[in-house]
Order: C-alpha cells, then sequence, then structure tokens
C-alpha cells in the first residue's frame, strides 16, 4: 500500500537527515572510526530506528554517495550539458561545481573522494561509472573547444583533471568566514585556468 502524501514526505526528509547527519560524522571521525550507534545518537533515535531505515553501515555510505552525485548532477551537470558552446559550457561547469563545494555539499565530496575504496562489489562500480561519467563529459568538452580552435590543444584528459583537481581539493582551504568569498575563489580559479587555455587572438 502506498503511504500518503504527507507521511511519504515526513519519510523522506527523515532519510536526507539521516544522510546528511552520518556524511558530517563520517567526514569528523571517518568511516571507520564511525559506528551505526554514533549515528543513531546523532538522529536522536535508537539503533533499531536506524536499521529501520537503512540495512548496513555499507549501505548508509553508499546512500550518502548516492545522494551527493544526484545533487551534483541536478546542480551542475542538468544545467551545463546543453550548452552548444564547449567553453561556456566548461567555464559554467566549474562555477557551479565551486558554489557546490563552497556553499553547503562539501561533506558528500570529501566523502565520495575519501571513502570510496570502502565500497566492494557493485556499490563500487556504481560510484565509479557515475564519477567517470562526469570525467567523460568533461574530456569531450575540452576536446570539442580544441576542435573548435577556442583553446590550445592540450590534451583532453589531462584538461580534465586539472579542472577537477582545482575544484574538488577547495573544500581543504576554502573557509566560508574567510578573507576569499566563494565568489572571488570562483572568478579566480576560472581566470587562471580559461586564460591558461586561450589561443592567442581566440574571442573571450
Amino acid at each position: 500500500m502506498t503511504p500518503p502524501p504527507g507521511r511519504q514526505k515526513n519519510e523522506d526528509e527523515r532519510y536526507r537527515g539521516i544522510l546528511e547527519t552520518a556524511a558530517r560524522l563520517i567526514c569528523e571521525r571517518g568511516y571507520e572510526g564511525t559506528s551505526m550507534q554514533d549515528i543513531a545518537a546523532a538522529c536522536r533515535m535508537t539503533k533499531a530506528g536506524l536499521y529501520h531505515h537503512v540495512q548496513s553501515k555499507e549501505q548508509l555510505l553508499l546512500a550518502i554517495m548516492t545522494y551527493g552525485m544526484d545533487v551534483f548532477e541536478e546542480r551542475v551537470l542538468s544545467r551545463v550539458q546543453d550548452l552548444a558552446d564547449p567553453v561556456e559550457r566548461l567555464r559554467r561547469c566549474m562555477r557551479l561545481n565551486i558554489d557546490l563545494v563552497t556553499r553547503g555539499w562539501s561533506k558528500e565530496v570529501t566523502i565520495i573522494l575519501h571513502e570510496h575504496a570502502t565500497l566492494h562489489g557493485e556499490a563500487r562500480e556504481y560510484i565509479d561509472g557515475r564519477k567517470k561519467r562526469y570525467v567523460r563529459f568533461l574530456e569531450e568538452s575540452f576536446a570539442e573547444a580544441v576542435k573548435q580552435g577556442r583553446i590550445r590543444p592540450v590534451q583532453p584528459t589531462v584538461a580534465a583533471f586539472a579542472f577537477l583537481g582545482m575544484v574538488l581539493w577547495i573544500y581543504k582551504w576554502f573557509q566560508p568566514d574567510g578573507r576569499l568569498t566563494d565568489e572571488q575563489v570562483a572568478d579566480g580559479m576560472i581566470d587562471l585556468l580559461f586564460t591558461g587555455l586561450e589561443r592567442p587572438g581566440s574571442a573571450p
């Protein structure tokens, strides 16, 4: 039987709350240093109540990573993948990616980067597959920009991982209350990467 809409909404919000709380604890203590009892206590529920929502600790880790990838695809990829201009596509992608990391989603990024090797079998293959699709998107965009003569003839895979290295490690040093705003960080990184890629005499 399908639950009433209001009840389903409450269940969904409760589940998201569990994922966000678990992500915070895992970021602070590491996956191995975080127990299901710790997560249950932080969620103000019993361990049995937590197992009502998730089957195991690894299933919870997979759910956090899946949630993070879902948010990324909704807030970044879906907004840029149909842009015709490959350079504008990449610039916009970088800005949205930086916004995601600096505006509250660094926990999920941290876990995807540092805990993905904890997953096994199909779970690991699933997350790896989603990550590889993003790398392919970047490679294809850089290759298209090179083919159109919009940027220097860089190797697309090298360019894609340089892009990722810039944006995904911001969480290590960015401070929301620091001297640089998220806009300044995004502007500076976009300028640094794309000015370096410009061909002499190419359009901005």
